[in-house]
């Protein structure tokens, strides 16, 4: 399978991200448990954005997107909208995982200073992930052109569904995995700091956070099943895919932060993505009928998600009463 990653450029990245995870490490045991504000999550997050557009602008001006060369021009200008498109794709459907853990953290009634901690980890866990189906993906699209038609149809099906959950409240008491988890281990019915396992009444025990953890590895996993096929759609070129991957998701942690707070306020974002990601299998369908040009994938995925958040706005949620935290509660009977 062609690719633009030439060893030099897939070092390079390599070692940005590895530097800027030592970074973030850092940062965060300087700074201990503590409660994210939102005005640090809003700085975080317009600095990963800032670097994920640094990268796309000095990826085309190595490919040639300054030089005289046409064609190389021509290969700058389509790989860079295509890192574009593949970036917003993912960071749109992130904005699910953040629901999705915004939901995790209320069950189990996370405290705000543990929350950091524990994003760091499923970021780094769904890194892992990511790089690892990516190349499998890669792979087996290079193997097999049928499996393009595998994922169009699972994308179509998923975006399906997806439009038939929204707006519905889900229910984490039948999850299979934690039942699971529940029947398997035995869980303390209390934190211990930032303690992944902890000993009650001499008998050593799985803390919350531990669980919450490994549900958040769950959660990575189902996402990267969605929104892997969906970047395909766009590209089968690895280091475009990978990068815009792996750029939308180092934002993730901050990304939360900065949404926790308003997600109720964008309630029809999730049926926005549904149709991005139903039109997205579509376009892989009919590869070999037609080939919808990139930027107007760029431009349907732009304008349906800003629609659905304007929507949103415009038509706001209608008011429930105050959440509670199921699994203290139930812990405390």
């Amino acid at each position: 399978m062609s690719s633009i990653g030439t060893p030099t450029m897939w070092a390079l990245f390599a070692g940005f991200v590895v530097v800027a995870l030592a970074l973030d490490f850092f940062a965060l045991n300087r700074q201990g448990a503590h409660k994210v504000s939102m005005r640090e999550a809003g700085v975080w997050s317009l600095v990963w954005v800032a670097v994920s557009f640094l990268f796309m602008g000095w990826m085309w001006w190595h490919l040639g997107g300054l030089g005289s060369d046409t064609a190389a021009k021509a290969t700058a200008d389509t790989k860079a909208v295509e890192f574009l498109t593949g970036y917003l794709i993912e960071k749109a459907l992130a904005v699910d995982n953040v629901f999705v853990f915004l939901m995790l953290f209320t069950y189990f009634a996370v405290p705000a200073e543990y929350q950091k901690r524990v994003l760091m980890l499923g970021v780094l866990g769904a890194l892992v992930l990511r790089a690892v189906m990516i190349l499998v993906g890669a792979w087996l699209i290079s193997q097999f052109h049928w499996v393009l038609y595998v994922f169009g149809a699972f994308l179509v099906f998923t975006g399906i569904k997806m439009w038939w959950a929204a707006g519905k409240e889900p229910d984490l008491e039948s999850n299979p995995a934690l039942k699971w988890l529940r029947r398997k281990v035995k869980i303390a019915p209390h934190y211990d700091g930032e303690k992944f396992f902890t000993v009650v009444n001499g008998i050593r025990m799985a803390t919350p956070l531990a669980i919450v953890i490994v549900l958040i590895g769950i959660v990575d996993l189902v996402f990267a099943v969605d929104s892997i096929p969906a970047i395909f759609a766009i590209t089968t070129d690895p280091f475009i895919v990978l990068t815009s991957n792996v750029f939308a998701i180092l934002g993730l942690r901050a990304m939360y932060f900065l949404l926790a707070g308003v997600h109720e306020k964008f309630h029809l974002l999730s049926y926005g993505l549904a149709l991005v990601l139903t039109f997205i299998g579509i376009k892989m369908l009919i590869i070999d009928l037609y080939k919808i040009p990139v930027v107007w994938s760029l431009g349907v995925t732009a304008a349906i998600l800003t629609l659905t958040m304007i929507l949103s706005l415009v038509f706001p949620p209608k008011q429930t009463g105050g959440g509670s935290y199921p699994f203290a509660a139930k812990e405390k009977e």
